[in-house]
């Protein structure tokens, strides 16, 4: 399977403002552009982000070389970050192993690596991910919103299931790796109950993760583009819930589940009953924990 086509680009690793507090990376690096997941609500859509033909997966042009010249021109070592516009294992990584090879780069030069991923394939590069633990930080975080396959293959349509992102978390993280879940976000009226989010923290726990990252305001974020796309998605999976969403939020950008501060109760008692890490600052500490002091300098922004 080959990418649908090639776009140039000057430079992929590039460094993130020194404010930035998402996992402790320090740099982000997109091999690919677009997502064929087909999520109903994903924000990567949104006008703002200016990624025409969103829905086709197109790789960077020699992203490889592009890559390591970036890696080797670095002043200070960090941890790089990949999955923040596009899934680094998209179904054409399975054959193109663009994310393999920049994993093989990251740990020739001294890099960790945060990835950010909706699909099970990331077990496949366990054996670099390992060898990068060996002297830098790695997390692995596979979003899974709700515990029911049956509704995440309607609102995640063309990515594994639920059971199967689980079954991933366990393989990493028995493997001595840091991995967990981003729980996020939570859609209104469809995932914002009690039973689905105690379901994930419970399910979680049975496999292994270390952490669970989710924001206090469980909901969804709704904006110029996305908002069409996921509208009329819910009017072809949802019937009649575009007009409950426009009845209660509006236009608004936030819409923030009505049952927001009673699941993150829910969502907080288990994860400490779980000895599930949830703070973003526990989070970045526990897995950069132990690499040395000129990293843990870096990290501990």
């Amino acid at each position: 399977m080959n990418p649908i086509g090639l776009i140039d680009a000057k430079t992929i690793v590039s460094e993130y403002r020194s404010d930035n507090e998402w996992f402790g990376t320090h740099y982000n690096m997109n091999i690919y552009k677009g997502c064929n997941h087909g999520c109903i609500y994903c924000d990567s859509r949104s006008d703002c982000y200016q990624i025409d033909h969103f829905d086709t997966v197109r790789a960077k042009a020699n992203a490889l070389t592009i890559i390591e010249k970036d890696l080797k021109s670095k002043r200070k070592t960090g941890v790089v970050g990949s999955g923040a516009m596009s899934d680094p294992y998209n179904p054409y990584e399975k054959e193109q192993a663009l994310t393999r090879g920049a994993l093989a780069l990251i740990h020739r030069y001294g890099f960790g690596v945060a990835l950010f991923t909706k699909s099970d394939l990331i077990i496949r590069d366990l054996d670099l991910l390992k060898e990068i633990s060996k002297h830098s930080p790695v997390l692995a975080a596979l979003t899974i919103t709700t515990c029911d396959d049956v509704l995440s293959k309607k609102i995640e349509q063309n990515v594994c299931v639920s059971s199967q992102r689980f079954k991933a978390v366990q393989a990493l993280s028995v493997q001595g790796l840091f991995a967990g879940i981003i729980l996020m976000p939570v859609l209104p009226f469809i995932q914002d109950t009690p039973e689905n989010i105690r379901g994930i923290v419970r399910l979680a726990s049975q496999h292994s993760a270390k952490f669970i990252f989710a924001f206090p305001h469980f909901g969804v974020t709704l904006r110029a583009n996305q908002r069409e796309w996921y509208y009329d998605k819910l009017d072809l999976i949802f019937p009649g819930l575009k007009d409950k969403y426009i009845s209660v939020y509006g236009n608004d950008y936030e819409c923030v589940s009505v049952h927001s501060k009673q699941l993150w109760e829910i969502f907080t008692q288990e994860c400490d009953m779980a000895g599930i890490l949830y703070r973003m600052s526990d989070i970045v500490k526990a897995y950069q924990k132990g690499y040395g002091h000129t990293q843990l300098t870096l990290f501990e922004l």
